[in-house]
């Protein structure tokens, strides 16, 4: 298998408190041979403070988050402690759905059931523990597992899958 066919551009989703659980995720999935290309956005600590003042308008983040998601083929979702509390992470996942983008959580060492948000239930095409197979499997749409935070399987709660072509 060539280094572009091991290539997957993907869009991760996540609570900034969890940036270096995306350098982790895109660690994991590297040493198992992947090249992960992460059109996410990740706000160095002087445009984080402009963020967190308010002087950054609401439409200008999401004409920027639009761009980056159509860029991506999957949308990734961490699931740490306070991802279910983040409105943007929720946003971005309605915005992966509206896009037809293949959904996927993961759930971060500590990440629980409560943590999910509201739309990733909703619209996630598979759910894996902090798992390479099953999170390789689930970007690539050859599975759609659905799995708690300890990696043992569960029911999803709804029939939406996508696969990617």
């Amino acid at each position: 298998m060539d280094s572009e066919s091991k290539r997957r551009h993907i869009f991760i989703s996540h609570h900034h408190a969890d940036d270096a659980e995306v350098d982790k995720l895109v660690s994991l999935l590297s040493r198992s041979g992947y090249d992960i290309r992460n059109s996410s956005i990740r706000a160095k600590p002087a445009n984080q403070r402009r963020l967190e003042q308010g002087l950054v308008k609401d439409e200008t983040i999401r004409r920027l988050l639009r761009m980056k998601i159509s860029w991506a083929g999957t949308v990734v979702v961490l699931i740490g402690k306070d991802t279910h509390s983040r409105p943007w992470v929720n946003w971005e996942i309605e915005q992966a759905n509206k896009q037809g983008k293949r959904i996927v959580g993961v759930y971060i060492r500590g990440g629980t059931e409560a943590d999910k948000p509201p739309a990733l239930e909703k619209y996630a095409s598979a759910i894996c523990g902090w798992d390479t197979n099953c999170i390789m499997a689930a970007i690539d749409g050859t599975a759609n597992s659905f799995q708690n935070p300890d990696g043992s399987p569960r029911q999803a709660a709804h029939t939406r899958t996508s696969l990617t072509c």
